[in-house]
């Protein structure tokens, strides 16, 4: 399955690694959290930290924010700050576990984009992988324990939804086009925006900041606040992002998106560990079901298009589909080129018998 195309393995691989990276994220964060710091202002120590270690990336690729402002604005606003202001601002008004689970009705949501808004074609195996997922992320959360309906905090929740939407498509968009981005570019410029926004909604001057060079208490276990604070930055942040950017332009971005889910699985299963929450048998239910439905996604073969865009869509996506997206024209081609090489070669011939006479 894996060795159809070196692609989308590529693809996926990555789309793991990013899950796993931002899965570790609100580990990395409850402790500084604890520790006085209020959740925005860690959410602005994120973004902004990840930002300035892409700096020097976001220079070099200068030229990326003059040829496609409009996507990179529109990914700092809706991939960083949205999907961060709209989640937190969720959670303050309805519990976590409703929260998580209507943002991460984003694979969903990006299936009915792709279909009906882009009109291209969707596999019914990234369909039903989304399904699956949202099933278990259902028990991941256990939402059957914190049901409150405030109407507010819904409409917060599915705002955060909606930013992943939007991370998934931008980051599709910066691969196509006369004027591709560098999956590096969108990231820093990316984050870069996203902290100049939640700057302004954060206020990040008010915060007390002295408690980072302090200790905070993890399961138990005192360590140097720099040190979650670091990993929070560096690999739930910068990596993750990096990417999980670089995975959507390999894989289709409906599947890219369900194997994220992945990333409330990891979320639990590192908070039972290092934070010693507990792990119950409904969650490693819904962890197992989340697993199946992100398998199912990446699994299925991606839809062909049909009509007079099939060829190029086939072309396009030669990355995740392997020999299967190779063009008809492109057969076509080479039979030409046989025939007229065969041609050429009985010429040849005839002339060699007409001088060896």
């Amino acid at each position: 399955m894996l060795g159809r195309s070196p692609g989308r393995t590529l693809g996926l691989t990555l789309a793991l690694v990013s899950a796993f990276a931002f899965g570790g994220s609100g580990t990395a964060a409850k402790p500084l959290i604890e520790a006085g710091l209020s959740p925005l202002h860690v959410v602005w120590l994120r973004v902004t930290g990840a930002a300035v270690v892409l700096l020097p990336l976001a220079y070099r690729h200068r030229d990326a924010f003059r040829r496609r402002p409009g996507l990179l604005i529109g990914f700092g606003l809706l991939a960083v700050a949205g999907v961060q202001a709209c989640y937190f601002a969720a959670i303050s008004r309805i519990p976590v576990g409703v929260a998580l689970l209507i943002e991460y009705l984003g694979p969903p949501l990006l299936l009915g984009y792709v279909r009906f808004v882009q009109r291209r074609p969707i596999s019914r195996g990234a369909a039903i992988g989304a399904g699956v997922a949202v099933a278990g992320l259902a028990c991941v959360v256990e939402v059957w324990n914190g049901l409150s309906f405030d109407a507010l905090g819904v409409l917060f929740a599915l705002g955060a939804a909606c930013c992943q939407v939007g991370y998934f498509v931008l980051a599709d968009a910066g691969s196509r086009g006369e004027r591709p981005v560098d999956p590096i570019a969108v990231s820093a410029y990316g984050l870069l925006i996203g902290s100049v926004v939640l700057t302004a909604v954060t206020r990040p001057w008010e915060a007390d900041w002295g408690k980072l060079g302090g200790d905070v208490v993890m399961n138990g276990h005192t360590l140097p606040a720099l040190l979650p604070a670091a990993w929070m930055v560096l690999i739930a942040t910068v990596l993750a992002y990096l990417t999980g950017v670089v995975a959507v332009q390999h894989l289709s971005p409906p599947v890219a998106g369900v194997v994220a889910n992945l990333e409330a699985v990891v979320a639990t299963v590192l908070a039972w560990v290092l934070l010693g929450e507990h792990l119950g048998l409904p969650q490693t239910a819904g962890g197992l079901l989340v697993l199946a439905g992100a398998f199912a996604a990446q699994a299925s073969k991606p839809a062909k298009p049909s009509g007079p865009e099939r060829t190029t869509e086939a072309a396009g996506n030669a990355g995740s589909t392997g020999a299967d997206a190779v063009p008809a024209g492109a057969t076509a081609l080479g039979e030409r080129l046989a025939r007229a090489a065969g041609a050429e070669a009985r010429r040849e011939r005839r002339q060699d018998r007409h001088r060896g006479r």
